[in-house]
């Protein structure tokens, strides 16, 4: 028994090894068995057990509980910003302005609830950051917040973490069900919904292959490179389809006659600009070539010495005779125009004769086992980086105490401009999906473990004391904010549903209400995409959001 004790209770290093994973085993455990249909609460399990161990008794030591909340905090964000980081600053490009800015209209409204029910209710402001860090489910504003209040007054508020776990839970459900009330509100049917969009995809904004007989006399001899200056698009020249048949992959001062065919890959908005140069015929999928000696290859980039390089600094298509058309970048399709900086991990649709482009792939690498490899420098030199980002001091004029990014703010902005600068400057930041979640999911269960095991001890007596009614303003916080967000990005915003329902799930950060959203459709991809374009600049403005409300407002 007293061996128990000792490995349990008693405060030690090892104890508390012991209790903080013990706590993310059964939270783990917990998240994978309690699930009802596809919803579950996820890694917020861990949180609670903390709580329950932490209240019967289970503690860590001061120091380990610490360590854990920041190493945790740093990991989990740090691997959101070097994944965003790459579509970080295009996705304020046409069509992502608008979701963003319906995102951005839900986040201030969700803090301009939260302060209005501080001040009306008398509720402390800081336990009400904690309890809209819950209702918008957002666990590195908890963390920001945490310590920035730490920062301005040398001790921690455990109500900030207490508010957080009482409104996490309906935080889940209210942004499901608010897109349950938007959907009865304005009479939405998915099958003609997804009818609709079907019937606008050809407008969308992607490459296409079109072939084009030229039958204009005023470019006749013209080249390859001439075209490209007199027609001022984004395309690309695949291959030359000569009038007598024969079929070639050109080069920039290749010419063209007319009778000839281009395959020109470009968006389809530009469409009518090549029926300017002849008769256009167009096809989404890459046809067969008339040669046998041709073919079209997708090959990956893992090479290091090609990170960062612009397809225009290649040469390969004049040393090689081959000319890439396409690059595929975490599943996103590119045309591979000149400007293009390729990036480990790309895969690039390459045509040309089979000798040539092999010897491409071999240039290239394509071994994808390669890919496996982790790359650690850019993670740790990044989070050293991110550290000290977070701890410089910011003096902000009328402000008695220096503003900080904090660890979650600093480690967040370094990881987002190293994940989109750092292929420019030869730096590999590319991990595979699995590794970057591996890293991710360590992250997170060591915060909430560590947040959990410190509010345990509160927890209980705060809900008796009165505690439970942050519950309901956790849901007005949840769900104020997405009916209004919603109801103008319908009506005025004229955003699709699937569309509409992926930014509210992004703009709560919210990953279950996603879950939901592509549930809705087995064939529409446009929840996963809004979602993603409003994520990473949501996820930074609510993470400095937090402090700023701290500091100006506690």
């Amino acid at each position: 028994m007293e061996y128990l004790r000792t490995l349990f209770i008693t405060p030690s290093i090892t104890q508390s090894l012991i209790v903080l994973v013990l706590t993310i085993a059964t939270g783990i455990f917990l998240a994978d068995k309690l699930k009802i249909k596809s919803f579950s609460l996820g890694v917020t399990w861990i949180l609670f057990c903390g709580i329950l161990y932490s209240h019967f008794g289970l503690r860590l030591m001061p120091e380990v509980g610490q360590f854990a909340k920041d190493f945790g905090l740093i990991l989990f964000v740090y691997s959101i910003g070097l994944s965003v980081g790459p579509s970080f600053f295009s996705s304020f490009g046409k069509g992502g302005i608008k979701l963003n800015g319906f995102a951005m209209l839900s986040v201030a409204l969700s803090c301009l609830t939260t302060i209005a029910i501080a001040y009306l209710s008398g509720e402390n402001m800081g336990t009400m950051i904690g309890v809209m860090s819950g209702a918008v489910t957002n666990t590195p504003s908890l963390g920001a917040a945490e310590q920035a209040y730490f920062n301005i007054f040398g001790v921690s508020l455990p109500s900030i973490a207490t508010g957080y776990a009482v409104a996490y839970p309906l935080g889940v459900v209210g942004v499901i069900l608010s897109m349950l009330i938007l959907r009865a509100v304005f009479r939405v049917s998915f099958p003609k919904e997804e009818k609709r969009l079907k019937e606008q995809e050809d407008n969308s904004k992607v490459p296409v292959l079109f072939e084009v007989v030229i039958t204009n006399p005023q470019i006749e001899k013209m080249s390859i490179r001439k075209l490209h200056h007199t027609l001022n698009i984004p395309m690309v020249v695949s291959r030359i389809i000569y009038a007598a048949g024969e079929e070639i992959v050109p080069q920039a001062e290749t010419t063209f006659s007319c009778g000839d065919t281009l395959r020109v890959l470009t968006d389809i908005e530009h469409q009518e600009v090549l029926m300017l140069i002849g008769q256009v015929m167009s096809g989404k999928q890459e046809r067969e070539t008339h040669s046998s000696n041709l073919v079209s290859r997708r090959i990956a980039v893992t090479k290091p010495e090609w990170n960062g390089k612009q397809i225009r600094r290649l040469g390969i298509s004049d040393k090689y005779h081959v000319n890439v058309t396409r690059v595929n970048r975490a599943g996103i399709e590119l045309l591979a125009t000149a400007d293009i900086h390729l990036q480990l991990g790309d895969r690039i649709t390459v045509v040309g004769d089979k000798e040539d482009v092999q010897k491409v792939a071999d240039l290239f690498g394509n071994e994808l086992k390669k890919l496996d490899i982790p790359n650690l420098f850019p993670i740790f030199f990044g989070m050293v980086l991110g550290i000290i980002a977070g701890t410089l001091p910011i003096y902000i004029p009328g402000l008695g105490q220096p503003f900080r990014l904090g660890l979650a703010g600093g480690s967040l902005i370094v990881a987002i401009l190293i994940g989109h600068f750092g292929p420019y400057h030869h730096l590999v930041t590319f991990s595979t999906t699995s590794a970057n979640m591996m890293i991710r999911e360590i992250g997170i269960s060591l915060f909430l473990a560590a947040v959990g095991l410190g509010a345990g001890t509160t927890f209980v007596p705060t809900l008796l004391a009165g505690g439970w009614v942050w519950i309901i303003y956790g849901v007005v916080i949840t769900m104020l904010p997405m009916l209004v967000t919603g109801f103008a990005a319908r009506k005025w915003g004229k955003l699709d549903f699937f569309s509409l329902m992926g930014m509210l799930s992004g703009s709560a950060t919210n990953p279950s209400a996603l879950a939901y959203a592509t549930s809705c459709s087995e064939t529409n991809s446009k929840a996963s995409l809004s979602y993603a374009t409003v994520y990473p600049l949501t996820m930074f403005v609510r993470v400095l959001l937090a402090q700023i409300m701290i500091i100006f407002l506690c």
